[in-house]
């Protein structure tokens, strides 16, 4: 058995987030059987996934085979350079970026690295840089770092309140009639049989979640397709929440492969989509831990503004 005192930069953390990272090469699975058969215990007694860490908690692991340590692999130093240009602020609590449509905030389920991991690579001077929230692959946009254990627990703390306010822009399949309206359905995650999360649908079983979505513009082609550029907010931080939400009121994402109409993607793929026209625009909240607020805004990807330059918008 291994015994573990809980320093101060592991406060509030997950057990199971912890454990992912300290038991390195040990399988995913793996650690989650530890957690349910109850082999991990904090001062003693049996621990649910979701528990967090408080300082001097007292961790026991039992004896596990752990993959020899290897090398992580780096960056190549376009992608670190790109990564970096897409800071658009920086202070002592917080990074905010610009990511990238094609980069994973994350590494894992077979990418070598991800955003974070770049960030890292490409500032080797900041001690501590952990993500604040996820953006899906394709979508691009506001991305929140923290740059310490009490930045990252004061906006975690908001977001899971719900008293941040998340700004999205979308482009909608369809023409949207009427002003704005608001989403409130319960989402349920359908996962595989390997455990990984596959699709969301809405099920009353499932999770509360809100979005408000605002019309801005609608647009007409030549062979009839119409769309419309949107404006959401959403409440709630669901895995695919405005992509439910949205294939939901009959108005998928244009581009999304998943819960998208398959062919006026394939015709506005003609035109020059080339993936989920999804970004997020902005994030402002009231950080009382820090006693400051924080607003972030980021423009529209380049894609996407050169996308609707060529549709004429």
């Amino acid at each position: 058995m291994r015994y573990l005192s809980i320093a101060e930069r592991d406060v509030g953390q997950r057990v199971d987030n912890f454990l992912l990272r300290t038991l390195k090469g040990v399988p995913r699975s793996h650690v989650y059987r530890l957690l349910r058969s109850g082999q991990v215990r904090i001062n003693g007694g049996r621990v649910k996934p979701d528990r967090k860490l408080a300082l001097g908690d007292q961790l026991r692991l039992p004896p596990v085979v752990m993959a020899a340590p290897t090398e992580p692999r780096r960056a190549p130093d376009e992608l670190v350079s790109r990564v970096l240009a897409s800071i658009c602020h920086e202070d002592k609590d917080f990074l905010v970026l610009n990511k990238p449509a094609d980069l994973p905030v994350h590494g894992g389920s077979g990418q070598a690295y991800g955003l974070i991991e770049v960030l890292r690579q490409g500032r080797p001077q900041d001690d501590y840089l952990e993500l604040g929230h996820r953006l899906d692959l394709e979508t691009s946009g506001c991305l929140i770092v923290a740059r310490s254990r009490t930045a990252l627990s004061a906006f975690q703390s908001v977001l899971r309140e719900g008293r941040a306010k998340k700004i999205y822009m979308t482009l909608l399949i369809g023409a949207w009639h009427g002003g704005e309206r608001q989403v409130s359905v319960a989402l349920r995650k359908e996962r595989d049989p390997a455990g990984e999360r596959s699709k969301v649908e809405v099920d009353e079983a499932g999770r509360a979640s809100r979005s408000l979505f605002s019309p801005i513009r609608q647009i007409a082609l030549s062979d009839g397709l119409k769309l419309s550029l949107m404006q959401v907010r959403i409440y709630t931080g669901r895995t695919h929440q405005i992509r439910v939400h949205a294939a939901h009121l009959g108005h998928p994402v244009a581009g999304d492969a998943k819960y998208g109409d398959f062919e006026a993607n394939r015709l506005i793929e003609i035109r020059g989509l080339k993936r989920m026209f999804l970004h997020a625009h902005s994030l402002s909240a009231d950080l009382p831990g820090l006693g400051r607020t924080l607003e972030a805004n980021v423009p529209l990807a380049h894609d996407l503004e050169e996308f609707l330059t060529r549709l004429g918008h």
